[in-house]
């Protein structure tokens, strides 16, 4: 850890709560001439620049950014670890996709070194990107749950994973058992939950591959272990569902499979929930469980239309996340660019700030963890995201007429990429530059 303090200068944007619209000006702190102060890789202190370096040390070492915007690093709630080789794959659908690619590429994980190897291209495409923490389906293997959680120690980053446990419809490679997935899953957790900044996620791929023993066994972990979170997939694809069906026949629904055994809670992160019910969402609602949008994977497979109007009307809870690799790139700002584009086809039109909001507390917030992520408040940890609304030609070309903060940020969001990312501070370290151009 890097003790001597820093300051970052430049315009400052937080959210302290989901804006209502464009004018709801009480959801967010912004700065035009705006400081953070770094000490110990938290934020010790955020406001005016001239108020925040007169509470800083003497010759405390300065950044200044301007006139860049810094916002809390982007925080990705559902992305696949060992789908790294695997983005970009065509194929049909869900089930086709998982069988032609995914499977065949997760079964290289059992080497260690091979996990090891993939771990370091997929936390410089995280880094590039902005992205500071991200919440990882892991492989069946232990190995690539070792993989991930030491290159994100070696970075300091905040990530949660947890390896996937799979004992049926899968490449017997890929098979774990019931108690093999309880028993390596509890060792993982054992060994990384709470260490350093690595948080353990209990991982069901989903009711297909899994028997109901597994489920059971999952259900069991996360009864023993509560502070964890756990993660699945639910109602993606209609073929998905229909084969859930048949195999959990006395279910009352695809997600009374998860109730049923006990998976489901305010740390229970469901990818997809495009395909709900009303008993569903009353479910969803009561325990507090999150929907999990991953609009480019849902457009790349077919899946389906996310209906973000009627899952927040349900009271439920929603996160944003790019699902690489059925989702189609790393950037949150794509991924939130084609969120925007899924809500306008159901006319649900999202405000940039929404949206902003989303990729930083707001997920944050459906995480737990906004006491120490997703914002640029004091006392918490010092991951921070620069980004420069001129970094390409057609995007400086449009800022010439820019007017407005919200203006900046949907064009940030419509034209930007990692190139609007102009450095990544992972507990207050600056990691994009030491990435070595590929």
């Amino acid at each position: 850890m890097n003790h001597q303090a820093k300051l970052l200068r430049g315009r400052i944007l937080s959210f302290t709560s989901a804006p209502s619209g464009p004018e709801d000006t009480s959801a967010y702190l912004y700065e035009e001439d705006g400081a953070l102060l770094i000490r110990d890789g938290k934020i010790a202190a955020c406001g005016r620049y001239e108020e925040v370096v007169a509470a800083a040390p003497d010759r405390v070492q300065v950044t200044d950014h301007r006139p860049h915007l810094l916002l809390p690093g982007f925080i990705d709630t559902h992305i696949h670890f060992p789908q790294a080789q695997v983005i970009a794959s065509w194929a049909d659908q869900l089930l086709d996709w998982l069988n032609d690619y995914t499977f065949p590429a997760e079964q290289k994980f059992a080497d260690k070194a091979h996990g090891a190897r993939i771990a370091e291209g997929f936390y410089d495409a995280l880094v590039s990107n902005g992205t500071t923490t991200a919440v990882a389906y892991c492989s069946s293997h232990p190995n690539s749950v070792d993989a991930y959680f030491e290159e994100a120690a070696r970075r300091g980053m905040l990530m949660v994973g947890g390896k996937t446990m799979m004992d049926r419809n899968a490449p017997e490679a890929l098979c774990d058992t019931a108690q093999s997935s309880y028993d390596d899953s509890k060792a993982l957790l054992e060994k990384w939950h709470g260490r350093g900044r690595a948080h353990y996620a209990i991982t069901p791929r989903f009711a297909i591959t899994s028997t109901p023993a597994q489920l059971e066994a999952a259900g069991a972990l996360l009864k023993e272990h509560p502070d964890c979170h756990l993660q699945t997939h639910i109602n993606e694809n209609h073929n998905e569902i229909a084969l859930t069906k048949e195999l959990y026949p006395e279910a009352a629904d695809y997600l009374g499979v998860y109730e049923d055994f006990g998976l489901l809670g305010p740390k229970t992160l469901l990818g997809h929930c495009i395909h709900m019910n009303d008993r569903e969402l009353d479910v969803m609602k009561e325990t507090g469980s999150i929907a999990v949008f991953c609009p480019t994977s849902n457009l790349f497979l077919g899946s389906g239309l996310f209906d973000k109007a009627r899952l927040e009307g349900s009271g439920i809870r929603t996160a944003i996340a790019t699902d690489v690799g059925g989702g189609t790139n790393y950037s949150m700002l794509r991924t939130l660019d084609e969120g925007y584009k899924i809500l306008q086809l159901q006319r649900q039109r999202l405000h940039p700030l929404e949206t902003f909001y989303w990729a930083t507390k707001g997920n944050a917030d459906a995480l737990g963890l906004s006491d120490r992520i997703g914002t640029l408040d004091a006392g918490t940890d010092a991951d921070i995201v620069v980004l420069n609304a001129r970094a390409t030609q057609p995007m400086a070309l449009r800022m010439e007429t820019v007017e407005t903060l919200s203006e900046e940020l949907f064009l940030l969001q419509t034209l930007g990429d990692d190139r609007a990312v102009v450095e990544t501070y992972v507990a207050g370290q600056p990691r994009k530059d030491e990435i070595n151009d590929i």
